[in-house]
C-alpha cells in the first residue's frame, strides 16, 4: 500500500472526505506526507505514481491513477476518470465524453444543466401542448378550449 485513509476528516455534500496520507516514498511524494482528501480508498490506486494534494477531493465514484496528479482547488467526481500524466491543479471534473459524445446543456434559471445522450424535460411537453392547441386554434378546430373536429 502507498497510501492510507487518516482520521482527519470534512463532510462535502453529504459525504465524508478522509485526508491521505503516504506510507512510502514514491515521485515526488514522501513517506508520511499527507495528500488531498478522498471519500474511499477506490478513488484513488495504491498502484503507480498518482497522488491527490493539498486541498483537493477526489470523491463519488471518481477515479485517479496512473501517474496523474490532482492538486489545489481541484474538484473530482461524478464518475470523472483522471490518469495517464494528467495534472489537474483547478476545476470541477464530474464525468467522462466517450467516442466524441455529444455534450448538451440545457438552460435552467440562468445556469446550464450539462448531460449526453437522451433526455427529456418536463417544460418540452408543455411547449409541444401549446404548439398542438396553437395548430388547432389555426386551423379553426379549437374554441374556447374545446376541440371542435379533429377531421377535415
Amino acid at each position: 500500500m502507498k497510501y492510507k485513509l487518516t482520521k482527519n476528516t470534512k463532510e462535502v455534500f453529504g459525504c465524508t472526505l478522509y485526508q491521505i496520507e503516504a506510507l512510502k516514498d514514491f515521485s515526488n511524494v514522501s513517506k508520511g506526507d499527507l495528500g488531498g482528501w478522498v471519500e474511499k480508498e477506490s478513488n484513488l490506486s495504491q498502484e503507480g505514481n498518482a497522488w491527490v494534494y493539498g486541498n483537493a477531493w477526489v470523491y463519488g465514484d471518481a477515479r485517479v491513477y496512473g501517474d496523474a496528479e490532482v492538486y489545489g482547488n481541484a474538484r473530482v467526481y461524478g464518475d470523472a476518470r483522471v490518469y495517464g500524466k494528467l495534472k489537474i491543479e483547478a476545476g470541477y471534473f464530474f464525468g467522462m465524453r466517450y467516442n466524441q459524445e455529444e455534450i448538451k446543456y440545457k438552460k435552467n434559471e440562468g445556469q446550464e444543466l450539462i448531460y449526453k445522450g437522451e433526455a427529456k424535460f418536463g417544460d418540452s411537453e408543455d411547449e409541444e401542448v401549446e404548439q398542438a392547441i396553437k395548430l388547432l386554434e389555426a386551423k379553426g378546430r379549437l374554441k374556447d378550449g374545446k376541440i371542435l373536429s379533429l377531421t377535415a
